[in-house]
Order: structure tokens, then C-alpha cells, then sequence
């Protein structure tokens, strides 16, 4: 009897051990980052595909296949932007929501996501999930499981997304460092409706940058517009979006948003995000988001909500023989400061306007995409040496980068009054709408929203980015200050906004 209550106690304590142990292992493994999971999966189940000089892609599509997945979203596109903006033109052209046209119906649209941990985190672009109310993932087993967005990021056309699963195909984050122009890669994703879709090509080129996600915050005011017309020169800016593209000729279509850009190995280099096309549909130049870019905001999103950028705090432009000969430089590389932000990072290393970048931590810069991908990888207090030209001698510069809280903003995007409702209640910025603007809607006035904040008044009532705002309480704007002005006294008061955008006039009122 004795001797079977100690081989009962014996076989407790052990089973006691062995439960404590997975609850220890389970509690690191979620503390760990996705490239730690990752590493750990691929350490017990290690990948069986080697390069064996001949170009076979069937192993890598084997591979891969399963580990990218369809997102479908339900939104209401009232709540959407204008046609214009950045975001509308991938929409349209991977068929995110038909460029976001106002709309009261709901509708649904889709895209494509790449699982990268085995618990569920799925990447995949900001604009495919961008205002969705509702997320649903088609594993490749037909499951369809709901998921809820953990972070998204519009400078970097990015998001991370979590369903409730376990067990899941994962697909292995390489080096998109190592990724040399005319390299085979495979694009995979849901194209056209269609199922799992596999295509081939070569990278066209790297660091490559179209404009889409920087320019609509690069467009002057009318204020601005006047200004350059008489001076002949135009404010300088702090774009905050990252374009650092890997470009592909790998045939990717609407609905291969967010899916994989994979090497002949079925490592992942890049998520797909943009195409140039005059169709909507391919043409041959695919754009995909490097993904040494994307490991850092994604872990940012997974343990921030947010992304933590890290600025130099510069302006500038990028030198050619053109821009050198109308600077009176000689340097025809690099990138020309054009303005230093007060109280960056730049600032207080003592960068000036006309200093020339020359090098980031010792690596040649050639072109804006070069300078943001690499700033883009790191975080507020980290450090970066800077290798300048001034006056025609080379030093190295350390920069300490700051936090966005540094950028200087209009002082009418900020300032609220110190009695009754701000603009930042509104939850929202202000441009005054352009002539053409303003004619095209047949208005004498207004102004154009050009932001929403998530949660804030405009986002809840689903006022659109890129409305026309003709009035605010019934009075004329045509300026932010103007709607600061036309906000009630009371902080409780009632405000009404009238607008115009594409499917005619909007008025909405809240308390």
C-alpha cells in the first residue's frame, strides 16, 4: 500500500512539474517577438527547399501557398475618403472598395494576408482592412474565422491582423536586403476572385518610390499655391510616408493586396501593395513593401498598438545635375537639405539647410527610399550616423532621433481655445479647398478634410476624409481657423457640417 501512494505521489509531482512547464514555455513563447516565433518553428520543423541552381518554383508555391490567406471585409464606404486621395488609387487598383466612392449600402471587399506565427498574426496592407467593421479570414482549409486589427499604419501601407486559431501554415520572413535586381520571386495572393494565385518574375528594381502614399501630403493649400505663384517657391515639408519598394514583374492584380512576395527558397521579402497601371489591372510593375521594413513596424503594432517612429527631423530633396546647377553645388548624389524641423534630432546635432546627406551608418544614399527605409527601421532614441557634405568637406554627424511629437504642425491644426470645443474634439485637419476644388462642386467656399482621427467625433459619425466642408453651424469656412471659429462656446454645444464630395451634399449633427 505504501509503495503505491508513493508511485501516486511520484506520478502527481511529475504531472504537477510537466503542467508548470507548459505554463512557462506557453507565457514566454507569447512574450516572444514574431521573429522569435518564428526561429523557434523553424528550428523544430526546419525547411526542406534548396536553391539547386535550376529555377523550380513548384516546392517554394508548396510551400507558401497555404500560409497566404483571403480577407474579406464589410464596410460602410459613407465613412470613406475621396476619390483622390492615396489611398483610393490602391484601391482601385487591387479591389479594396472601389476607390471609396460614398456609398450608404454596406459593401464587402477583399485582399490577400500572409500568416506569419502559427498562433494567428496575419500581415497584410492598411488599406485592405482600413474602416472594415467587420474582418474574416478563409484559411486554407475553408475555415473562415474571424479577426480583429491589432495595428495599422498608413505611411507604410501596413497592418497586423489576429485571428483565433492554432496550429496554422506559416510563411518564413527572409532578408529583403539580400534581394538583388533580376532575382526570381513568386507572387502570391487572391487576384481577380480567384483562388490561391501564383505568378513569377524578376526583380525589376529595389528602393523604389511612386509617390502614392506621400503625395496627397504634399499638396499645397490654396494659400501655399498663391504663395508660389508669387515667389516661385513652396513650403518645405516633413513627409511622414515610407516608399522604399521592391518592384516586380511578377503579375499581381486587384485582390493581391497584403499577399506574399516570396524568393525561389519560399522565403518572405515583401507584402504586395501597389501596381502601375493605366488599366487597374497589370501591366508588368508590381510594388511590394521590403519586409525588413515591415518586421519593425509590425512588432511595433503588436506591442504598441501604434507605430514609434523615429525621425531625423529633415526636409529635402534629392540631387541630380539639374538640381545641382540650380543650388550652384557640385555634388550631383545625395540628398539636399532643404529645412531642419526646430527641436529634431537633426537640430540638436547641428545639421543645417544646404548640408548634403551622403551617407546613412555608412551606407551610400542615393535617393529619398534609400534615407526613409533605413530611418523607418528604428525607433524614437535610437542613434544614426549621418555622413554629410558641408562646403565641400565630409563629416559623420550623430543623430539622436525623436518621436513624431517633435514635427512641427500648423499652429491651426493644434491650438484650441481655451473655453469652449477644439478642432482636436473634431478629431480632424482642415485645408482650404483649391479654386478647382471649389468650381468643380460649384461652391464659393470650404474647406477640405484631410485627415480623421479613429475614434474621435468625425470618425464616429463617418464624416469622409477628402470631403468638401461648406459650412460648420451655418457658417461659411473656407479656412481651419474659420471652423475653430464657427465651433460652439460650450464644450457640450451643438455643431452641424454641411459639405458636398461626389454623391452630392452631406449634412451631419452631433452634440
Amino acid at each position: 500500500m505504501k509503495k503505491i501512494a508513493l508511485i501516486f505521489l511520484a506520478a502527481f509531482v511529475g504531472g504537477a512539474a510537466a503542467i508548470g512547464g507548459y505554463k512557462m514555455l506557453e507565457n514566454k513563447t507569447n512574450n516572444m517577438t514574431l521573429a522569435e516565433k518564428q526561429n523557434l518553428l523553424f528550428a523544430s520543423n526546419p525547411s526542406k527547399i534548396s536553391s539547386t541552381g535550376a529555377v523550380d518554383f513548384v516546392q517554394a508555391a508548396a510551400v507558401v501557398s497555404p500560409a497566404v490567406v483571403h480577407i474579406q471585409t464589410t464596410f460602410s464606404s459613407s465613412g470613406s475618403s475621396g476619390p483622390s486621395s492615396p489611398m483610393d488609387m490602391m484601391e482601385e487598383f487591387f479591389g479594396g472598395r472601389g476607390g471609396r466612392r460614398a456609398q450608404r449600402a454596406p459593401r464587402a471587399a477583399s485582399g490577400s494576408g500572409v500568416i506569419l506565427t502559427s498562433d494567428g498574426y496575419i500581415v497584410t496592407n492598411n488599406h485592405v482592412v482600413d474602416n472594415a467593421e467587420k474582418i474574416q479570414v478563409i484559411l486554407s482549409d475553408r475555415r473562415k474565422v474571424e479577426a480583429k486589427v491589432i495595428g495599422r499604419d498608413a505611411n507604410t501601407d501596413l497592418a497586423l491582423i489576429k485571428v483565433e486559431a492554432t496550429d496554422l501554415p506559416v510563411v518564413k520572413m527572409g532578408n529583403s536586403d539580400n534581394v538583388q535586381v533580376g532575382e526570381w520571386v513568386l507572387a502570391v495572393g487572391f487576384p481577380l476572385n480567384l483562388q490561391t494565385t501564383v505568378t513569377a518574375g524578376i526583380v525589376s528594381a529595389k528602393s523604389r518610390a511612386i509617390g502614392i502614399l506621400g503625395r496627397e501630403q504634399q499638396q499645397p493649400t490654396e494659400e501655399e499655391y498663391e504663395e508660389y505663384q508669387r515667389t516661385g517657391k513652396l513650403p518645405s515639408r516633413t513627409n511622414s510616408a515610407i516608399e522604399s519598394y521592391i518592384q516586380t514583374d511578377a503579375a499581381i492584380n486587384p485582390g493581391n493586396s497584403g499577399g506574399a512576395l516570396v524568393n525561389a527558397n519560399g522565403e518572405l521579402i515583401g507584402i504586395n501593395a501597389a501596381i502601375a497601371s493605366q488599366t487597374g489591372t497589370n501591366e508588368g510593375y508590381g510594388f511590394a513593401i521590403p519586409v525588413n521594413l515591415a518586421k519593425k513596424i509590425l512588432e511595433d503594432f503588436k506591442k504598441y498598438g501604434s507605430v514609434k517612429r523615429g525621425y531625423v527631423g529633415v526636409t529635402f530633396q534629392e540631387l541630380n545635375a539639374d538640381v545641382a546647377e540650380q543650388n550652384k553645388i557640385k555634388d550631383i548624389s545625395g540628398l539636399l537639405v532643404s529645412g531642419v524641423v526646430p527641436g529634431g534630432g537633426a537640430a540638436a546635432a547641428g545639421l543645417k539647410e544646404g548640408d548634403i546627406i551622403k551617407k546613412v551608418d555608412g551606407k551610400e544614399i542615393f535617393a529619398s527610399p534609400d534615407l526613409q527605409e533605413k530611418i523607418g527601421r528604428l525607433s524614437p532614441g535610437d542613434k544614426v550616423q549621418l555622413t554629410i557634405s558641408r562646403d565641400g568637406k565630409e563629416q559623420n554627424v550623430s543623430v539622436t532621433l525623436k518621436g513624431e511629437e517633435t514635427l512641427t504642425k500648423p499652429k491651426t491644426e493644434t491650438a484650441g481655445r481655451s473655453t469652449g470645443m477644439s478642432i482636436d474634439k473634431l478629431g480632424a485637419s482642415f485645408a482650404p479647398a483649391s479654386a478647382s476644388a471649389k468650381e468643380k462642386y460649384g461652391v464659393k467656399n470650404g474647406v477640405i478634410v484631410t485627415s480623421v482621427v479613429p475614434g474621435k467625433l468625425f470618425d464616429s459619425l463617418d464624416i469622409p476624409k477628402g470631403l468638401l466642408v461648406t459650412t460648420i453651424n451655418g457658417k461659411a469656412v473656407s479656412s481651419a481657423k474659420d471652423v475653430e471659429a464657427a465651433l460652439p462656446t460650450s464644450k457640450n454645444g451643438k455643431i452641424t457640417v454641411s459639405g458636398v464630395g461626389p454623391n452630392g451634399n452631406y449634412t451631419f449633427s452631433f452634440n
